[in-house]
This record gives structure tokens, C-alpha cells and sequence, in this order.
């Protein structure tokens, strides 16, 4: 089941209150904790609370602070947009859901409510935003002004859009739909609609559309005479008394919103006796208009009566206050309990909750967005910070990630190399490291100690003492023994020195872990919508295959690991049993032996890449595989297909290639490639950090 559901819309005032506060009541009736967010707030003056915030947050009684129940202001969001900086909306959104989704069972999330200059932008913004939260949507459309195939369209062109951006629509909803038969109607529009979309529509409910006396105060910058404690109230039709009383009084309605000069005593003493009467309807309140006050006489008469009718003083004259008045677009907030109750009984009646929960549960996040899975990274290293140590501190790449890991608190780092020289690179770099440790591993007290240990460990392969104390001058051997006697708890390297030169000392001291033979190696893929595990790309050459089924099995569990469910496709150049040769029975082989030693591991072999990741290719050549169109891990036969391929990928997709992370030793070890970015660096420390975390379990 989903954790969240994004709510989106396809223009301003499409009505989406009445949907968030249905889906709300809904959802608190069927789980303990719903927690709830919104993409922006209106600014708002006086460090005034944005009201529609506020009523959901105070009427379901919801544990948030208004600070981190939204992401951003109005202004600030237009301001990032304009700018083109969907970047950092994104991964601030990201971060406040995250923090929200570790305190609640569910999460009602609120879109954009659009601005005038900006709604292409919006919309494709609330699109990338569901797309990197990996939640469901519903997509709401206001039927105002519109006929029936303008509504089609509209929903359906915002359907196809959340869809081809891999995000699963639950629900559209045409709202503000003038017409008696609602039933046909949704019937009808459903015929014009994506089938695999459940439509629901709403009628137009005229009461909800009206503003409340306090709306209407504050939009008109009026004064309140008489009814504060009633100003929530929601007005009717809106009734002009220009004319004799005699003539007004036939105009009255339910709940009409009585307007007329402040100086006319007639009307105003007509209404508010009308409305004492049986033998009219109630009003909802008086505008007085002109800035004009009764006199004191009529205000005596006034006070006798009972002030349940509200009745406020405005600037403007009649007509222009009765147009200030239609144009208002009113909101439903905390003290009007009529629109709440309202709106919460508009989605009972008109929402199939059953066949929408069963949606809910029904749902499954397919894999898990590149930037989600950073997120998630830096979150899960932070949990139990750990010690990592960067033999090559003398280069800026190194020096650059290590500043920005220390200023996120990640990691504790130690950076070997000449501290006078190190120090005096970081400030022409302008790189606070004062965090990190320095060591010039000649000059360390450990020296002795690991150059004896060393020897220990390898005096079996003839190495004495002092060809110890020569290989523990060199970095890579000093920062591997600081990970193997627990000084550190990982280890990266490779930004200036080859795979072999790096991993060399693991592979003699560190070892492997029991019932693993082989060191082998992943890349985490972050393409575009999902990542995906690419694995051996860079130790072994030709494994046969009882090696490729460790390669498989070990890339397998370190995929889970890090929250990608494994499902694997063992490559090759063929599929099933359409191709024959000692290649593809060294792939089917290692197959088998991974469905005999782990018959947990969801895996298929020998399978092409097309048939692992497109459903439709899968369907014609493997009908009846559980991995086969939907593959999360890709093992590649040799090093040769592996090291081209993920280079390929990443360089003509824009992918970003975090690894490779070396898998099947005992302690963390990983390798740089002399190609790597900063950002190659700072990720791979963080996955180091977090094998070492799993290690210390």
C-alpha cells in the first residue's frame, strides 16, 4: 500500500478543499495517524496562518507544526520557478515528506494551487514532485464553463502526462459539475476517459461557492457593527435593497446576504424583522454600504433585536461593493463547520470509498526514484554516523566531497597525506576540513603497530618486517589496515590510483566474507525514473559460472540492502532456450545454481536486455517470468559487456553511476574510478558508510 497520495489539480479554483477534506474524514476512519502537507501557502500578512492550512490541520486535530506542513510560500515557489530551479523544490519536498512519513501512516499530500503566469510550470512541477515520491495521484478538473468533452479532455491530457512519467493516476475528479442527473453524467464522462482511470464527479454546489460575513469583511476591508461571534456564517444569494420595502421583501431568500446603503433604516429594520418571522426565510447578514453608519436611533432599535444576524459597515457604495462581492473566491476555513461538514458529506456521497480504498491498498511503487534515493542515503548514513578514511587527501575531488560530507555531518573522515600540504590546498580552496582528521601515515603512532601486524599477516607469503614498514608507507595499505583493526570503518580510494593498487590490500588482509569466493562489484544506476543495479562492472574479467551465481547473489542482497527490491536478469545475448553456445550455458547454468543456493532471489536466465525491462518484449519472450520486463538488478556475463555498458548508459542518458561499491568483503573497501566527479566521490562514501553500518549489526 501506498504511504501518500498526491493530490493535484489542472487549474486555479478547481475546488480541491472539498476532495482533501473528504479524503481526510475518510482516511481517519479507517487508520490512527494521517499526517498532511502542502507543496506552497499563500503569503500571508502579520505571520497570519494560511486558512486553509489551518482548518485541516486544527479541525482533524493533526500533530504538525504549520512550519512543516508546507514547502514553500507562494512567493518563494514562483521566485525558484521563474528561476528555473525545480531542483530545489524537488529535494526540499522530498525532505520535509520524509521527515512527516517516519511520524505518520499516511500522508495526504496537496499540490499546487497555480499562479497566473505560471500554470505549464505548475503542473509539470506537481508531476515531477509525485514522480519523485513514488505515491499514486488524483488528478482534479472544475467542470465551470466547460461542456463535456472540454472536461474529457482536460483530464485526460493530465492523466497521459502523470502516466508517462510513471505515476499511477487512482482517481479523477470533475468537479463543480452543473446537473441534476450526476450519475449519468460521471457515466458518460467515464465513457470518454481512460478506462483504467476510476472518474468520479461532483455537482456544483452553490453554498459552498458563496463566501462567509467574515470573507466578505475582510475582502471589502469592512467594519463589524453587530453579530461578531456569528461572522462565519456562509451567505446566500446576494439581494441589492435599492427598491421600497414593500417590493424587497419579495425578493428575499434562505440565507440571503442582504446589501443596501448604511442610510437605508427601511430596509435594514425590514430585514432583520423579516427574518424574525415566520413568514419569511432567515437572512445570513447586512453589508452596509458607503461607509455609512445608522443613526443613533435606528442603531437603539438595532440593538433590540437579536444579533445572530451579523451586520458589517463597508467603504465602497452599493453596486461596487455587490460586484466586490460576487468576485470573491471563498475558502473554507476553521470556524465555518457548515462547509466543512459540507464538503466531507459531498465525497461520502459521491466517492465509491470501497473501490477506492481497494485502489489504495492495491497500489505498489515501481522501484524507487534517483532522487529519493539519495535522499534516503544521506538519511540512513546520518542514522549511525560512521568513520571512513580517503587515502588520497591531496586531491581537490577528495577535498571538495570530504568538505561538503563533514558540513552535512555524514561521516567522520580521516584524510591521509601531508597535513601542511593538504591544509594549504583546502584553504586555496576555500574548503572548511577542520572536522576531518589528517595523518601522514609515516608520521602516525599507529605505524609500528599496523607495520607489525602486516607482517603477521603475511610473513606466511614471505614478507618481513621491514618490506611491512615500506608497503605501510604507502596510503592504500595504511587507510585498508585502518578499516581491518577497526580504526576506521570503510575505506575509498581510487581517485588517483588504479582498481588493482586500491583493492590489492583488501584482497590480502581484509579477506572475504565465509561462503564468498569472490570480490565482485556494483554500480548503482539512477537513471531518469528508477535505479537499477549493474553488476560485475569492474573486477572480474570472465567469471565462469558457480562465480557468476556469487556475482548474482552477492549483487542481489547488497540491492535489498539499500531498498531496491532485487529482482535479477542474468544477460546474455539470448533468451529462455532461443540460443545455444558455451556463453549463454555458462549464463543458464550460473542460473540454476543461484535457484538452488537462494530460491528467495527472484532471478531469470539467460534473458536479453530488451526482455528484461520492456513488459511488452518480456510478454512475447518470456510470458510467464516474474522478473522478465520489470528487472532491478542486471548482471552482465564479463567484465568486458559490464564496464561498456554502464559506461554507455551513463554517458549517453545523463545517468548518474554511484559506485563501483565492491561487495564479498569482510570490512567496506571501495574503489574510485581516476575518472570520478566530486559527486562520484561524496556517494560513494556514502554507501561505504552504509555497508559499514550493516556489517556492525
Amino acid at each position: 500500500m501506498s504511504k501518500a497520495i498526491y493530490i493535484s489539480t489542472t487549474e486555479r479554483h478547481s475546488g480541491k478543499s472539498v476532495f482533501v477534506l473528504g479524503l481526510m474524514d475518510f482516511l481517519l476512519g479507517n487508520m490512527e495517524k494521517v499526517g498532511y502537507f502542502r507543496l506552497f501557502i499563500d503569503d500571508t500578512k502579520n505571520q497570519l496562518v494560511d486558512s486553509h492550512t489551518s482548518t485541516v490541520l486544527s479541525h482533524f486535530n493533526i500533530d504538525i507544526p504549520i512550519e512543516e506542513a508546507y514547502a514553500f510560500k507562494r512567493s518563494q515557489i514562483i521566485d525558484l520557478l521563474q528561476k528555473n530551479d525545480s531542483d530545489q523544490i524537488i529535494d526540499t519536498v522530498i525532505s520535509k515528506y520524509k521527515q512527516l512519513e517516519a511520524r505518520f501512516d499516511f500522508i495526504i499530500i496537496e499540490g499546487s494551487d497555480f499562479t497566473d503566469n505560471t500554470n505549464i510550470n505548475e503542473f509539470d512541477l506537481n508531476v515531477e514532485i509525485a514522480k519523485n515520491l513514488g505515491i499514486p495521484a488524483v488528478i482534479i478538473s472544475s467542470g465551470e464553463g466547460k461542456t463535456q468533452s472540454d472536461i474529457a479532455a482536460t483530464l485526460q491530457l493530465a492523466i497521459n502526462s502523470f502516466e508517462n512519467h510513471d505515476v499511477e493516476v487512482l482517481a479523477a475528479v470533475a468537479n463543480k459539475i452543473e446537473t441534476e442527473d450526476i450519475a449519468s453524467y460521471t457515466s458518460q464522462l467515464q465513457q470518454l476517459v481512460s478506462r483504467e482511470v476510476q472518474l468520479y464527479a461532483f455537482p456544483y454546489f452553490k453554498k459552498l461557492s458563496h463566501p462567509s460575513l467574515k470573507e466578505i469583511m475582510h475582502s471589502l476591508n469592512g467594519k463589524v457593527l453587530y453579530g461578531a461571534p456569528f461572522l462565519h456564517k456562509q451567505t446566500g444569494s446576494f439581494c441589492v435593497g435599492a427598491m421600497q420595502l414593500r417590493n424587497y421583501l419579495k425578493f428575499l431568500k434562505s440565507d440571503s446576504l442582504v446589501i443596501t446603503p448604511g442610510d437605508r433604516a427601511d430596509v435594514i429594520l425590514g430585514a432583520l424583522q423579516a427574518n424574525l418571522s415566520d413568514n419569511y426565510p432567515q437572512i445570513s447578514g447586512i453589508v452596509l454600504t458607503g461607509g455609512i453608519t445608522p443613526e443613533k436611533t435606528i442603531l437603539q432599535l438595532i440593538e433590540g433585536f437579536d444579533h445572530r444576524v451579523p451586520i458589517i459597515s463597508v467603504p465602497q457604495e452599493t453596486f461596487e461593493a455587490a460586484n466586490l462581492i460576487g468576485n470573491i473566491k471563498p475558502k473554507i476555513y476553521t470556524e465555518n463547520k457548515q462547509k466543512i461538514q459540507q464538503s466531507i458529506a459531498v465525497f461520502k456521497q459521491y466517492i465509491n470509498e470501497d473501490i477506492f480504498s481497494e485502489k489504495l491498498i492495491s497500489f505498489t511503487p515501481d522501484g524507487i526514484t534517483p532522487r529519493m534515493f539519495q535522499y534516503n542515503l544521506q538519511q540512513r548514513a546520518k542514522q549511525h554516523k560512521k568513520h571512513i578514511v580517503l587515502p588520497e587527501g591531496n586531491d581537490d575531488r577528495i577535498l571538495m566531497a570530504a568538505s561538503r560530507l563533514l558540513a552535512l555531518d555524514i561521516v567522520d573522515i580521516t584524510l591521509l597525506g601531508n597535513p601542511i600540504e593538504i591544509e594549504r590546498k583546502s584553504a586555496k580552496l576555500n574548503l572548511p576540513i577542520q572536522k576531518a582528521k589528517i595523518v601522514q601515515p609515516t608520521g602516525s603512532p599507529q605505524f609500528e603497530a599496523y607495520a607489525k601486524c602486516l607482517y603477521q599477516l603475511r610473513k606466511h607469503k614471505n614478507v618481513n618486517l621491514d618490506m611491512a614498514k615500506d608497503m605501510m608507507s604507502d596510503v592504500s595499505y595504511f587507510g585498508t589496515m585502518m578499516v581491518h583493526l577497526g580504526d576506521a570503518d570503510g575505506m575509498v580510494s581510487g581517485a588517483v590510483h588504479t582498481t588493482q593498487h586500491t583493492i590489492r590490500p583488501a584482497l590480502q588482509f581484509v579477506k572475504t566474507k565465509p561462503q564468498i569466493s569472490v570480490v565482485s562489484s556494483i554500480f548503482f544506476m539512477c537513471l531518469e525514473d528508477r535505479v537499477t543495479v549493474f553488476g560485475d562492472c569492474a573486477i572480474n574479467p570472465n567469471p565462469n559460472a558457480e562465480e557468476l551465481s556469487e556475482i548474482a547473489i552477492s549483487s542481489a542482497d547488497s540491492s535489498k540492502m539499500f531498498g531496491i527490491e532485487p529482482k535479477v536478469a542474468m544477460l546474455s545475448y539470448s533468451s529462455g532456450k532461443s540460443g545455444k553456445g558455451e556463453d549463454v550455458e555458462i549464463v543458464q547454468k550460473a542460473t540454476e545454481i543461484v535457484r538452488k543456493k537462494r530460491p528467495d532471489i527472484k532471478i531469470e536466465g539467460p534473458i536479453q536486455y530488451d526482455a528484461a525491462v520492456d513488459k511488452h518484449v518480456a510478454q512475447k519472450k518470456l510470458p510467464n517470468s516474474e522478473v522478465a520486463g520489470q528487472a532491478s538488478v542486471f548482471i552482465f556475463p564479463d567484465l568486458n559487456t559490464g564496464n561498456n555498458t554502464y559506461k554507455a548508459v551513463q554517458r549517453e542518458t545523463g545517468a548518474l553511476a554511484i559506485g563501483p561499491m565492491l561487495q564479498g568483503l569482510n570490512k567496506p573497501v571501495n574503489d574510485l574510478s581516476r575518472g570520478c566527479t566530486v559527486e562520484d566521490v561524496f556517494n560513494t562514501v556514502i554507501i561505504t558508510a552504509i555497508q559499514a553500518q550493516d556489517l556492525s549489526v
